[in-house]
């Protein structure tokens, strides 16, 4: 009776990898218990998915096509543009969130357009970068999505996808800002799943340093400023002061990203006989909802769903 903190399934969005095919269902080696798949099988896992009453989806696409400027991306008959179509067809009370990034569907794995600078060292191009993500969000809103979620970091992008989904007739539909994601350790599961690791060099230049927190709540401030209607941190479980920080500061609905590493980490230790999972997952999202989390994007969302029943 006196709990003071709460998990719901109705806290939840799971990630989803969706592939080029029919009737794939691709085990990801990292991630027990997760797999790439082709739209129809995505269907099938959408049906389970809102039996449980998880409320939404993010999509994370995965080409058979890359190119250096990530055209994959922004077509509108790519394979989210397919899968959105497809999901809303299927299950339309389901909330389809998009990714909005380009290291999926980029040769090089890097979330942005690539130049050389000043050094003649390639880096990716900010503003060039902008071009294209306001093309994939607007493929994305045509195709129905009911939200999308720029994850790439660039600076200035949530204003240019604002104004673009606007200007496209769709003023009302959401963007969940990745507003501070840092240059995490914790993203190798998800770069296999996703088939995206970078083929040179980092993210460093347009993720964020794992040292600063001030710098967190600058961002965050950015993209409330040009018109984010969520905001998110990631990673979630080495940020928890990140996520009470902007808890306390913004009065907007905060989401957090309980990433790949660490479900993965849980999950060997598990699968070694050393943690419970089930005590050890909950214990990790009540934590992450304690910070101050409204919404939790996690893998665990459909086991979840089963414990807290």
């Amino acid at each position: 009776m006196v709990r003071e903190t709460r998990l719901a399934v109705d806290d939840f969005i799971l990630p989803l990898f969706v592939r080029e095919g029919a009737g794939i269902r691709k085990p990801i080696a990292s991630m027990s218990g997760h797999a790439q798949l082709s739209v129809d099988t995505l269907v099938e896992e959408a049906k389970e998915i809102q039996d449980l009453g998880i409320p939404a989806v993010i999509l994370f696409g995965i080409p058979d096509h890359k190119d250096a400027h990530g055209s994959g991306a922004f077509s509108q008959d790519g394979i989210i543009c397919r899968a959105v179509a497809a999901l809303k067809k299927a299950c339309p009370e389901l909330c389809v969130i998009t990714d909005v990034c380009l290291c999926e569907y980029t040769d090089h794995g890097h979330c942005g357009i690539i130049k050389n600078n000043r050094d003649g060292r390639p880096d990716v191009d900010n503003d060039a970068t902008l071009e294209v993500l306001v093309q994939e969000a607007l493929a994305h809103a045509r195709a129905g999505a009911d939200m999308v979620a720029p994850s790439d970091m660039m600076d200035g992008r949530v204003g240019a996808i604002r104004d673009a989904l606007d200007d496209a007739d769709f003023p009302e539909l959401p963007i969940m800002a990745y507003s501070a994601k840092f240059a995490s350790a914790y993203y190798g599961p998800f770069r296999d799943a996703a088939e995206s690791p970078p083929q040179f060099g980092d993210r460093r230049s347009y993720q964020m340093d794992p040292a600063n927190a001030r710098e967190a709540l600058r961002e965050i401030e950015l993209d409330i400023d040009e018109g984010a209607d969520l905001i998110m941190v990631k990673p979630a479980l080495p940020y928890l002061d990140i996520i009470r920080q902007a808890a306390d500061t913004f009065n907007m609905p905060l989401t957090a990203y309980n990433v790949s590493g660490e479900y993965a980490m849980v999950k060997a230790a598990a699968a070694n006989g050393w943690i419970s999972e089930q005590d050890a997952a909950l214990e990790s999202l009540i934590g992450i909802k304690r910070a101050g989390a409204c919404l939790i994007l996690t893998y665990w969302a459909k086991e979840a769903a089963r414990w807290l029943q």
